[in-house]
């Protein structure tokens, strides 16, 4: 009885132990992902990973999660409560300011998405005419570090600029004439408004200023990195995989998007994915250069108080 009581000990350990480690061949392990926001043709490069089994193939059994909160992630990721998250990289930066030790490991989208959006019919035709103009803003740090960094890259003076605090209605806020532009993204509130008929004109803040960074990333913390770095590994390729295969058949990421989460609306995230698929090129991978310039570039515009640490916030090829 004590050779039979010794061998469950040992195989109760074992357990323990494989719980949320590097994962064995013919025993996916269960790891949950949180994204950013709500589901989005920005996630069909996961959903068609998941569609396709290319995390079974890599011996993760992924559960996709949608954040009650843009704030959810980074805190949920740095307690240990979900294993890995698609952030937005700014978040990153300010998550890693307040003490939270993310890392990250995987681009998803290469290029910046923010921008100022305006609509074409109005008198605005560059960025330096909104100086005495009035911007909506969602009141997040790096929609002033986006506005400052346009209107001074084409020579006009921010300080000029109104800044008016309208949350997450900028689409609202530009169709009704309420402000004469909006901070906002330009795969998602640019795609909106020209559906809803409004023409817009769309400043993106890495042709006014700012480096060509990754908008958004797949993170770990250090702790799940150093613990399970092969199961991160295994993540980070099947999801490469993904973005690579939405590439080649957009129609199929989108289908993989849609089944998924059959309340989006088909004809909107298909124009959101066409505008978007230069940014998920090359899959996955981090430069190392832009990184390191988006850190200054954030520190400069006051997202951040102190430069982020590029080498111990990114896995680049380590």
């Amino acid at each position: 009885m004590r050779r039979v009581a010794a061998l469950l000990a040992v195989l109760a350990a074992l357990a323990i132990a494989g719980c949320g480690g590097d994962a064995e061949p013919g025993a996916p392990v269960g790891a949950t992902l949180m994204l950013d926001f709500l589901p989005n043709a920005a996630h069909s490069g996961v959903y068609l990973a998941i569609e396709r089994g290319l995390y079974r193939e890599q011996g993760v059994d992924l559960d996709v999660r949608v954040p009650g909160d843009s704030t959810d992630a980074p805190r949920l990721l740095a307690s240990g409560r979900v294993e890995f998250g698609v952030l937005d990289i700014h978040d990153v930066g300010i998550a890693r300011a307040r003490g939270l030790p993310i890392s990250c490991f995987a681009a998803i989208v290469q290029r910046p998405l923010a921008s100022v959006i305006v609509r074409r019919d109005s008198v605005i035709g560059r960025p330096a005419d909104l100086e005495g103009g009035t911007v909506g803003v969602t009141g997040l740090p790096s929609d002033d570090a986006v506005l400052e960094s346009v209107v001074a890259g084409d020579g006009g003076d921010p300080g000029h600029v109104r800044r008016v605090t309208i949350g997450f209605n900028a689409v609202a806020s530009l169709a009704s004439g309420r402000v004469d532009g909006a901070t906002g993204f330009w795969n998602a509130e640019a795609v909106a408004l020209r559906g809803a008929g409004v023409p817009v004109r769309v400043f993106r803040v890495d042709r006014f200023g700012a480096p060509p960074y990754p908008e958004l990333v797949l993170c770990t913390s250090e702790r799940f990195a150093r613990l399970s770095p092969r199961l991160v590994a295994q993540v980070g390729k099947a999801t490469a995989r993904g973005y690579a295969l939405v590439l080649r058949h957009p129609d199929e990421g989108l289908g993989a998007l849609l089944a998924a989460n059959p309340a989006l609306e088909e004809g909107e995230q298909r124009a959101q994915l066409r505008v978007l698929l230069p940014a998920l090129s090359p899959p996955g991978r981090l430069d190392p250069a832009a990184l390191r310039a988006w850190a200054a570039w954030d520190l400069e515009h006051g997202i951040v108080d102190r430069a982020v640490d590029v080498g111990r916030a990114f896995s680049l090829g380590r």
